[in-house]
């Protein structure tokens, strides 16, 4: 049974949500809160699977409850909820240490699946998007290009990593270097690994931020 946390400041929203989850079996929705203080107490006490989570609320935004929360070092995942689109709010999030994002209007089948994919450990923010929302927002911080968990890194490991962030899924990966998909896949568990990343969209996110991956870069090799 996977199990959700609904945080939203709307209380009409908040039931709507819990109606459409609770419709489908294997998914229950074990409590509710109505800003981001209140998020964090609520995950800490429940320890959910997901924390469905709204990025602009009163006192404590989603954006720094989402930050609260990956602190304390629980298997909950985050997975944000907005009306914004494709804005520096997600980026934001992502840093943060959310899982994904999805928009308040998404279709019930798609959030449902959006909530089993990051219950599974996977990110929900399909690699030609983040690509695109980083590109768009790292132009406006200084990259850290001195960050400890790159130096970690072989080679091979970094030129994984630049391509990913590119976009490229684990099959176009093993074509690109003439490699199985098993090896590949511990490429990536290995660089998860080695930058204390706990998915693959915060391992891009590492890389913008320390200027491995750059606006507009291509891959070499």
């Amino acid at each position: 049974m996977t199990t959700v946390v609904i945080i939203d400041d709307e209380e009409l929203f908040r039931s709507g949500l819990r109606m459409v989850i609770e419709s489908r079996t294997g998914i229950d929705v074990v409590g509710e809160a109505a800003d981001g203080a209140a998020a964090v107490s609520v995950v800490r006490e429940l320890r959910p699977d997901v924390a469905l989570m709204d990025i602009q609320m009163p006192n404590v935004s989603g954006i720094e409850a989402t930050r609260r929360i990956v602190s304390l070092g629980l298997d909950t995942r985050v997975l944000m909820l907005t009306t914004f689109g494709m804005d520096r709010y997600v980026v934001e999030s992502l840093r943060a240490g959310a899982s994904g994002f999805l928009l308040k209007t998404v279709p019930p089948d798609e959030l449902v699946a959006g909530i089993v994919t990051v219950a599974r450990g996977e990110s929900l923010l399909a690699p030609v998007i983040l690509r695109r929302l980083l590109a768009e927002w790292t132009t406006r911080w200084q990259p850290d290009e001195h960050d400890p968990r790159l130096d970690r890194l072989t080679d091979r490991e970094r030129e994984v990593l630049r391509l990913i962030g590119r976009g490229l899924s684990n099959a176009e990966l093993a074509s690109h270097f003439h490699l199985a998909e098993p090896t590949v896949k511990t490429y990536v568990s290995r660089i998860l690994a080695k930058t204390e990343s706990r998915d693959r969209v915060q391992a891009v996110v590492l890389a913008y931020e320390t200027g491995l991956i750059r606006p507009g870069s291509q891959p070499t090799g």
